[in-house]
């Protein structure tokens, strides 16, 4: 069953989620949490094992929605920097907040 809604007619929660919820969109913000600016080489190098389309596609994505900004620089070659927006920065203490909370509630299976 496929289901046709739009993300801003959910609730603000659902939202969130979906902004951050992707495989990559996470450790992206956490690796840019790091880091004032950073190429995208050094950025695709960061990330094992994500594809060159992938990065490109999660880094428009997160800069639609405002949580991160590209600086392209015209100079020869050309270089492209990303970093955080304001509000990609007000994401961290959150999502520090939820890995914390996994930390503290994981349970190891045997």
């Amino acid at each position: 069953m496929k289901y046709d809604f739009k993300l801003n007619e959910l609730c603000p929660a659902t939202f969130a989620f979906s902004v951050i919820g992707g495989k990559w969109n996470l450790p992206i913000v956490a690796i840019l949490s790091e880091n004032n600016n950073i190429r995208y080489n050094e950025l695709k190098r960061r990330l094992h094992g994500i594809t060159g389309t992938t990065l490109t596609n999660c880094l428009k994505d997160l800069s639609d929605y405002g949580i991160i900004h590209r600086e392209q620089y015209n100079e020869v070659p050309p270089r492209v920097e990303y970093s955080l927006t304001t509000t990609g920065k007000e994401l961290v203490p959150l999502i520090e907040s939820v890995v914390a909370w996994g930390q503290k509630n994981i349970k190891v299976t045997e």
